[in-house]
């Protein structure tokens, strides 16, 4: 039991770390997008990331080619988060985006519904309705919304199903260090062959941009990824989401501060919002286990 416990919390910290990494590189990203086009970005960070991991997988003679076709469909997933809102950063906040990208919390249930026929609990549902009006306020009753926030919200989207499929796969049994590698590699082959076809620059032409980069490809991508990957093996996909509530906070503290961007009311307000309804969504898991 105590070991189990122990397994949990280890879990959880490493969630909490991915969390406020991911959260970090929000403004990094956007400050970074006037050296690189961002399809040639989300390519070099994951090819850079999945080269490193194929290195050490080759080394410890691990088959590089098992699950491959539940990787590729993670990937295609993978390719539809980080490609909406790399670009999308090039047209909104740091914060916005952040705060948009945590409605993935409020599209777990739903697509928990849909697609896995497991039910919403009322607390959850509560947590959609006041996710949405959190998004309607971000965005000014959708007066201010741009073409950057629509990309967001694609990812937001996106970004629910890949917590959910993994999940369904991590408990199946598969090798989380091999997962992760294919989709790496995966996402940055498809991503580099979308730049070379439409003829996209694949120069980096800033110094920030390079290091942003390499940042890029090891913490948020290759470090965090992973933990997410071993700690889904044991955590539910709720409990995941509710530690993931920390990303946006954080996107919007480094955004206001570090970042220099100018604390709008009417967004922090509705960023507020957001974020009550991410640990709204959490809270009844938490509650009901405690109580077994």
């Amino acid at each position: 039991m105590e070991r189990e416990k122990s397994k949990a919390l280890l879990a959880d910290s490493g969630l909490f770390y991915a969390a406020a990494i991911w959260g970090s590189t929000f403004f990094i990203v956007k400050n970074a997008l006037d050296g690189i086009d961002p399809i040639v970005m989300v390519a070099f960070r994951f090819l850079l990331a999945g080269v490193i991991l194929l290195g050490y997988l080759i080394y410890k003679k691990k088959n590089i080619f098992a699950d491959l076709k539940i990787a590729f469909f993670l990937s295609v997933i993978l390719c539809l988060l980080y490609i909406p809102q790399t670009v999308g950063l090039k047209y909104t906040t740091a914060s916005n985006s952040g705060f948009i990208t945590g409605l993935f919390v409020a599209f777990i249930p739903i697509f928990s519904r849909l697609i896995f026929k497991v039910k919403p609990n009322l607390m959850e549902m509560i947590a959609s309705v006041v996710s949405l009006l959190g998004l309607w306020i971000l965005t000014g009753g959708m007066r201010d919304i741009n073409f950057g926030d629509a990309l967001t919200l694609l990812a937001a989207v996106t970004y629910a199903l890949h917590v959910l499929y993994s999940d369904k796969y991590m408990k199946q049994g598969i090798d989380p260090v091999v997962i992760s590698c294919q989709q790496f590699l995966i996402v940055g082959l498809l991503s580099l062959s979308y730049a070379l076809i439409f003829g996209l620059p694949l120069q980096i032409t800033t110094t920030y941009a390079f290091n942003a980069t390499i940042f890029l490809a090891i913490f948020p991508t290759l470090s965090a990824f992973l933990i997410q990957m071993f700690a889904q093996k044991i955590r539910p996909p709720l409990r995941v989401s509710l530690i993931f509530a920390l990303e946006p906070v954080v996107a919007a503290l480094f955004a206001w501060t570090i970042g220099g961007e100018a604390i709008i009311t009417h967004r922090a307000v509705g960023g507020g919002f957001i974020f009550m309804a991410l640990i709204i969504s959490g809270l009844p898991v938490s509650l009901l286990r405690r109580n077994k």
